[in-house]
């Protein structure tokens, strides 16, 4: 069994290949590590899906951020979010 780290949501884009698909992005705090998440969007009424502040991902399933730019992005939008809610808060 592996270790899980708590990554925090630092991006929501909908997705330009696929209609009704929705892509989440949780990284570290240190920006250098991230998970994507993709969901796909159904009828709104039968399908309610929240989405946290914070998942605890096992080590395995994360990937590595290969820029700075990208690392010092994840990981301000990341600090920010820990900062500011719980990581079961609805977002």
């Amino acid at each position: 069994m592996s270790d899980t780290v708590t990554t925090w949501l630092v991006e929501r884009t909908y997705s330009d290949d696929e209609q009704n698909i929705i892509i989440l992005v949780y990284a570290t705090t240190d920006g250098t590590r991230y998970h994507r998440k993709e969901r796909s969007l159904t009828s709104f009424e039968s399908d309610v899906r929240d989405t946290y502040a914070a998942l605890d991902v096992p080590e395995d399933e994360l990937g590595r951020v290969g820029d700075e730019e990208t690392q010092a992005e994840y990981a301000a939008a990341a600090t920010r979010m820990a900062e500011s809610h719980d990581p079961t808060d609805v977002v």
